[in-house]
């Protein structure tokens, strides 16, 4: 009797698992936490998770490539990536590999196309140190914000 109110409540804790999920792509570590809110038991929450993994229904590599692909496609940095694969329970170990994807090159360009969209041609010094510390809000370190106001201004220049 026992067992079977057991299996019960694991089969509740994935149906409701897989609800959560079709809403929107989530981490392991987020799905277990979020089953664990909702009243689900440690216990059931973590059984669940695993079979969702195992059956492919989270994937923490794919997600957090994922993470890094659409960060860096809007144009913040590195701090903002890790940041986003932080708040979304990414396993550190995973980061790397996912934030290899996203090329050094790629994110400085990114950073003086922000600049060219924010500035409009100005070269105000005021306007620029307002764009550099926009650039570091965005997640770029100061010396990239800096080399990417360095490019802007050369750019400018031609």
């Amino acid at each position: 009797m026992f067992e079977q109110a057991q299996d019960k409540a694991l089969e509740s804790a994935k149906s409701r698992a897989l609800r959560i999920l079709g809403s929107r792509q989530m981490s392991a570590e987020d799905m277990k936490n979020r089953l664990t809110s909702k009243g689900e038991t440690e216990e059931n929450a973590t059984e669940a998770v695993k079979w969702l993994e195992r059956i492919g229904a989270i994937d923490d590599v794919a997600y957090a490539a994922s993470i890094c692909s659409h960060y860096s496609g809007k144009g913040y940095g590195l701090t903002r990536v890790k940041d986003e694969l932080f708040k979304r329970g990414i396993p550190r170990g995973l980061w790397d590999d996912a934030i290899c994807s996203i090329e050094q090159e790629e994110s400085e360009s990114s950073a003086l196309a922000y600049l060219e969209k924010k500035l409009r041609g100005s070269t105000d010094k005021d306007d620029l140190r307002k764009a550099t510390g926009a650039l570091c809000r965005r997640g770029y370190s100061y010396e990239q914000a800096r080399r990417a106001v360095s490019e802007y201004l050369e750019s400018g220049e031609k």
